[in-house]
């Protein structure tokens, strides 16, 4: 009576009294400790509150409030860990099998979101409660090596007939469907809340609802969400009905989920035990019976002969195993009968135990530590290459390295440094000794410090490194056209040319920023107020100036690209270079010379008034008579 109580509990075929009455069953046979369920709205399959006042997601659930499968697990108590595992998996304590790639989808799951939400307290057992609800364990462990469902798993077309009416969100992109929205995958996530949740949990780049991997860790983030308790009551029935909106939904999961925390063992991918009756009802004593993707095992052999034929009740067959023609005399049922029964002729065979295979489980999966290999400080001068590129070694719990692990970097901080291709982002595969390098990384122009940062994707473990930019340094700076003083005057500017050379360690140093200062004296530490100042500064009298060497090293000021100014006297032009490289440069402004002033000439005395220093004019004589 209890087993048949414990199976195809069925939406309005069964009152919500019987849905308490199995659960506390449960709780009275094989889990003590088990959570009661809520006793609000307890009578009918209704959306409630369970005494939360938090608003639901804009969504309403997951799910969407799709139908879901609604048998309740029996009450024999589940085989305990270390007990056979190939077991047939048919009825009865085969229904605590769960499929190996799908127990180790929720499994990893689990420790996934403890690792970044440990607060939560999310038990894998949950999910397999909802797995389980939801679809069958992704019927019955139908997925292929890397956890994606054999065919996808979809859920009527939510057109508001019995469920909620979800028009079409993804353009049909999951669910095939560019009318309405339809549940997807073994959690049965709809696409707008998938578009929120989803992840890639196995690391191949995708996030598809229908992979077990990646729709589990959905599943738990979801669960969790707006910092839930699991370990407490009221948050957890909140989290299971953000998945959907049903006190009997809420019931059937927390049976299971008691049901897997007494036990459970893992069987065959594609073998898992199937659901039969749904919570909408559909194909109620007229729906054909879903075809398991295997044979099921027999307990017991079974005979060759053929089926005994309805008689008046008596159990007991033949003598040869055919049923008798008429029925047998009747006998007291308090003597034993003379002809016993004999048992079938046929030899049992023994049945054929499927092979257990160990699921394929992700390389990221695996990764229990990501380290940074020592490769001596990252530094660069400003637009050069770093000498060495970023390496983490990605290791399992056992210390080993592990192959084609999904390695993100990542340039963090206020730096114009690049990977190649002008990148900030980079994702490397790991090879077969577990390193993974970051591509070459190139200084830009900023200097100072910034991180380089490796992440497993799709995983919280991160190793960080930390890298500089120093600026490029010249140790001398040499003057090429002599040591003569700039010479201007007041209002003009100088018409030399100005080379500068700079090398490092006695060879040229390209790229190195070389600062120009006007200063009046050598000794001065601030710039002029007054004096040189240099050209194109839109108008500004700017009187410091940060040159940059050619490739040859050298900076050059062309004739009039350094203004003398209004104020006469001798400046210096002070140049310095990282490294300690340093020159002064003497600037003399002098004032223009004065024009000189016309002079007025002197007025011409007469012959009158004063004598002339010119030889008086003789007469010719006179011709003598």
């Amino acid at each position: 009576m209890a087993a048949q109580l414990g199976r195809r509990l069925r939406k309005g075929a069964t009152s919500g009294a019987v849905v308490a009455a199995a659960v506390a069953a449960l709780a009275a046979s094989q889990a003590p400790e088990m959570i009661p369920p809520p006793t609000d709205n307890a009578g009918g399959d209704r959306a409630i509150g369970t005494g939360d006042a938090t608003t639901p997601p804009s969504d309403g659930s997951a799910t969407g409030d799709s139908p879901y499968f609604t048998e309740l697990p029996p009450l024999n108590t589940p085989n305990k860990p270390g007990a056979p595992t190939h077991l047939p998996v048919i009825t009865g304590p085969a229904e605590a099998g769960i499929p190996a790639s799908v127990l180790a989808a929720y499994k990893r799951a689990e420790a996934s979101v403890r690792s970044t939400d440990p607060g939560c307290n999310l038990p894998w057992q949950l999910l397999a409660g909802i797995g389980k609800v939801e679809s069958g364990q992704a019927r019955g462990g139908g997925v292929d090596a890397n956890g994606r469902t054999l065919s996808p798993i979809l859920g009527p077309a939510l057109n508001g007939v019995g469920f909620a009416n979800i028009s079409d969100t993804d353009g049909g992109a999951y669910d095939g469907d560019k009318i309405h929205d339809r549940a997807v995958g073994p959690m049965q996530f709809i696409p707008s809340t998938w578009a929120t949740w989803g992840q890639d949990a196995n690391g191949d780049g995708k996030k598809d609802p229908n992979n077990i991997y990646d729709a589990a860790q959905a599943a738990g983030l979801y669960l969790c969400a707006n910092d839930r308790n699991l370990a407490l009551k009221a948050d957890l029935d909140r989290a299971v009905l953000s998945y959907n909106r049903s006190t009997e939904y809420l019931n059937t999961v927390l049976s299971w989920f008691e049901y897997y925390k007494r036990g459970t063992h893992q069987v065959p991918d594609g073998t898992g035990v199937l659901p039969v009756d749904r919570s909408d009802d559909r194909g109620r004593g007229n729906r054909p019976a879903s075809t398991p993707p295997y044979s099921p095992l027999p307990t017991t052999p079974a005979p060759t002969t053929s089926a005994p034929k309805p008689v008046t009740p008596d159990p007991k067959p033949s003598e040869t195993g055919v049923p008798p023609k008429t029925p047998p005399a009747t006998t007291d049922p308090g003597k034993t009968p003379t002809n016993p029964p004999t048992k079938p002729t046929v030899p049992p065979t023994k049945p054929t135990v499927p092979p257990t295979t160990n699921p394929t489980v992700p390389p990221a999966a695996r990764v229990a530590r990501l380290t940074t290999v020592a490769t001596g400080a990252l530094t660069a001068t400003t637009g050069n290459a770093f000498g060495k590129a970023p390496t983490v070694a990605a290791l399992d719990a056992s210390g080993a390295p592990v192959t084609g692990v999904s390695i993100k970097f990542e340039i963090v901080g206020s730096t114009d440094a690049r990977f190649a291709g002008a990148r900030t982002t980079a994702t490397v595969t790991t090879g077969s000794s577990g390193l993974a390098a970051s591509p070459a990384l190139q200084a830009g122009q900023k200097v100072g410090p910034f991180t380089v940062r490796a992440t497993v994707v799709n995983r919280t473990l991160a190793a960080e490194f930390t890298a500089t930019v120093t600026a490029r340094q010249a140790d001398t700076l040499t003057r090429l056209d002599g040591d003569a003083a700039l010479a201007a005057t007041t209002g003009t500017g100088f018409t030399q040319q100005l080379r500068v050379k700079a090398t490092d360690k006695g060879a040229l140093a390209p790229g190195v920023l070389v600062t120009g200062v006007v200063v009046t004296s050598k000794t001065a530490t601030d710039a002029s107020t007054e004096g040189p100042y240099f050209k194109g500064e839109a108008g500004a009298t700017a009187r410091t100036r940060v040159f940059t060497t050619d490739a040859d090293g050298l900076i050059t000021l062309a004739p009039g690209d350094l203004l003398a100014g209004d104020k006469a006297g001798t400046f210096f032009l002070k140049l310095t270079a990282p490294g300690g490289g340093s020159t002064f440069v003497e600037l003399t402004v002098a004032a223009p010379e004065p024009t000189p002033e016309p002079s007025t000439p002197e007025p011409t005395p007469s012959t009158s008034d004063a004598p002339t220093d010119s030889p008086e004019a003789t007469s010719s004589p006179s011709p003598s008579a």
